[in-house]
């Protein structure tokens, strides 16, 4: 069941990388991914992201902006799902969601369907089927690649992207790479999810 208690995570099994480092190193295990499975784990309702023009326009509170920037990237988001598939390099993303939703979690939503048709793995997870196991804190921002490293990613109070601890050690790789599969399994089609939680609702404010 999800609301298992989740593996531990120690900081001393893990090397700290600031911002520039976790990015190159991330980009490239991940280019160099060969027939296996990675997960994503999304768990903060806010993030401020960075270099991103559909981002910004949310802040305008230009909506249908941010739709028409989302619409512009179906073709290249086809190809990385195709790109991916000819490696056999499937990649899961695992998106928690407090309700009601925040700017900021509406906005990604909108931008996970469109991933989710053109061929890219998401699904989606109320908080509250990962209560027990936040029980003393929130379960972490995770990336693992291939079952061989795992990325904790760092955020600043504000939601702003702040480096990452690496964690190699093959055992805490591999409980974890069995938890974010029971995640999930439990977890909805993003899809789905969203003609039932999120078509309907009006465009959000600025944020």
């Amino acid at each position: 069941m999800p609301d298992l208690l989740a593996p531990g995570l120690p900081d001393e099994l893990g090397e700290s990388l600031v911002r520039e480092d976790y990015k190159r190193d991330f980009r490239e295990r991940r280019a160099a991914l060969r027939d296996g499975e990675s997960w994503k784990l999304e768990r903060l309702q806010h993030f401020e992201e960075t270099n991103d023009e559909s981002r910004d326009a949310l802040r305008q509170g230009d909506w249908p902006g941010v739709l028409r920037l989302f619409e512009a990237e179906r073709d290249a988001l086809t190809r990385r799902a195709r790109d991916d598939a000819a490696r056999g390099a499937a990649f899961h993303r695992i998106r928690v969601v407090e309700e009601p939703l925040t700017p900021y979690v509406q906005w990604e939503l909108n931008w996970l369907r469109l991933t989710a048709e053109c061929g890219h793995s998401v699904r989606v997870l109320p908080a509250a089927a990962v209560a027990a196991a936040e029980a003393d804190t929130p379960l972490p921002e995770l990336n693992l690649l291939d079952g061989r490293v795992l990325y904790r990613v760092l955020y600043t109070d504000a939601g702003r992207p702040d480096g990452a601890v690496r964690f190699t050690d093959p055992d805490l790789v591999r409980n974890w790479a069995e938890y974010l599969a029971e995640l999930y399994e439990a977890a909805e089609d993003v899809q789905t999810y969203f003609d039932r939680a999120v078509a309907d609702l009006p465009p959000p404010p600025a944020a």
